[in-house]
């Protein structure tokens, strides 16, 4: 069919309303672009399909974990009849859906410092970063900066409400999320980076304060993992000191975000940065009301 015809010099009909915005160069520039995403989770799997629905090329999904029941909430990929697959393969198949033109990549594996150099490869145009993991986190982001490899990096998403307190910024200038501080912290006195100053790493926070998880009526002897594969050595949900509550719209939005800030990066956009005298007061968290039950 003539209106779905695509050339070097004419985008796919599909991307019709992305080239009115970025222009023909744009799109061509983002198809012949690479993007690795690191975690395709709440934040993840939003991530990915923002890139693939915004016309980059080749993205490489790089995720150890299978598809859990209790990710319903948020993931993109979960859903009846995925529960117990592997999240890069289901994600894989749905983004390949939406443009059977674009390359597709899976790695089931665990970012590590063992497994870095190996997942880096090729090398990516840009990196985003969705793991939940501090270690592996971590490991990522020294090694991005030291490969001057562009970075957008997702911080601590779940324990919140409000989508429009995501903000954007170097990771140096994270306010008020205590996963951030705490990371910045850590990637000094085990990476030897200064995070003091610019680190030409763009983090995606949120300024609200994070909500404490509430104890739920089938908790019995603290939290019990129902997910498949649970128990794998690697990020364990029973050896985690908390397991936080998270909703769809904030993890989506941080995943957009992510996917948002790459497309720029990739096209050469500006990104602005609030001045310190602007930034906004920290939010406080959404006050729960105790839910009333009708029955007598």
């Amino acid at each position: 069919m003539s209106d779905l015809i695509s050339s070097p010099t004419m985008p796919h009909r599909r991307f019709d309303r992305t080239a009115r915005l970025l222009g023909d160069r744009g799109v061509e520039k983002l198809a012949a672009s690479t993007v690795t995403v690191f975690g395709v989770g709440g934040v993840g799997s939003f991530a990915a399909e923002g890139l693939v629905r915004s016309g980059v090329g080749r993205v490489i999904l790089v995720d150890y974990d299978r598809i859990c029941v209790t990710n319903v909430n948020r993931q993109l990929h979960a859903m009846k009849g995925t529960l117990g697959k592997s999240k890069v393969n289901v994600m894989a198949e749905r983004l390949r859906l939406i443009n059977p033109d674009a390359i597709i990549e899976t790695r089931a594996e665990f970012y590590s410092a063992e497994t870095s150099a190996r997942l880096l490869v090729p090398e990516p145009d840009v990196v985003i970063d969705a793991i939940d993991n501090m270690a592996a986190k971590m490991h990522l982001i020294a090694t991005c900066v030291r490969e001057r490899l562009r970075l957008v990096s997702a911080m601590g998403a779940a324990a919140r409400l409000d989508p429009t307190a995501v903000r954007i910024g170097d990771l140096s200038e994270t306010r008020v999320d205590p996963f951030a501080r705490d990371l910045r912290r850590t990637l000094r006195r085990k990476h030897d980076l200064d995070c003091t100053k610019h680190m030409g790493v763009w983090a995606v926070f949120s300024e609200e304060l994070p909500t404490s998880p509430q104890e739920l009526g089938y908790d019995t002897e603290g939290f019990e993992c129902v997910c498949p594969g649970g128990e794998n050595g690697m990020n364990d949900c029973e050896k985690k000191n908390r397991v936080e509550g998270s909703v769809a719209f904030v993890p989506s939005v941080f995943g957009m975000t992510c996917a948002s800030v790459a497309v720029k990066l990739l096209l050469g956009l500006p990104l602005p940065l609030p001045r310190p005298e602007e930034a906004p007061r920290p939010r406080r968290p959404t006050r729960l009301a105790p839910m009333v039950s009708d029955r007598t």
